[in-house]
């Protein structure tokens, strides 16, 4: 019995076996839905293609080195500040469009009229910072900023929409292009904080 005990002590305190088809290195995460979808934009032939559409179409519109859309003051690119404004104006007015009834009809198309207007200047903004971008990276903003023009267009069908007076067409317009912005969003976040794109500090 004594043996028998002592057996299974050498066993818990012997080394644990890894998995042979394991990488130690590999984070869990980079397993995940969110993970992998990045993977799959970053390395997709599309991505490429979109990267050299991009560089072609905005080459005339790039900031240059000492344009107010470069600014280092606070410490990190312009960009994800300025996201806030379209971002925050798309999703209210979709929440108003949700719970604030017939009345709020009116507050939920000045909002997506004001977060064309801020989308503007945080496209441009956006521009600098992909335009010093190389490799997977400036692929996967490409791939980015074609999501946020996707849901630029819908949100401004959604405001034409509902100055028309179809407002349920505006209503569906404009939850599509929340849900574009998320997507391009997603992609958005990785860059700045997984690969710290937007660290200028």
């Amino acid at each position: 019995m004594l043996s028998l005990v002592a057996k299974s002590q050498e066993c818990l305190a012997g080394p644990v076996t890894q998995n042979p088809t394991q990488n130690p290195t590999q984070n869990p995460s980079q397993s995940s839905l969110p993970s992998r979808f990045v993977s799959a934009v970053q390395d997709s032939p599309v991505s490429r293609v979109l990267d050299h559409v991009l560089t072609t179409v905005t080459a005339p519109f790039v900031p240059s080195d000492d344009n107010i859309a470069r600014s280092t003051v606070l410490g990190h690119s312009l960009h994800p500040v300025l996201t806030d404004l379209p971002l925050g104006c798309w999703t209210s007015a979709s929440i108003i469009d949700l719970v604030g009834g017939q009345s709020g009809r009116t507050a939920a198309t000045r909002l997506v009229g004001l977060g064309l207007l801020a989308a503007g200047p945080t496209a441009y903004a956006g521009l600098a910072s992909w335009s010093r971008l190389q490799g997977e990276d400036r692929r996967v903003g490409a791939v980015h900023a074609i999501g946020n023009d996707v849901a630029i267009v819908l949100f401004a069908g959604s405001f034409l929409a509902r100055a028309r007076g179809d407002h349920w067409l505006g209503v569906r317009l404009a939850l599509l292009g929340n849900l574009a912005t998320a997507a391009a969003g997603h992609l958005g976040g990785h860059l700045a904080l997984s690969k710290g794109t937007a660290d200028r500090s």
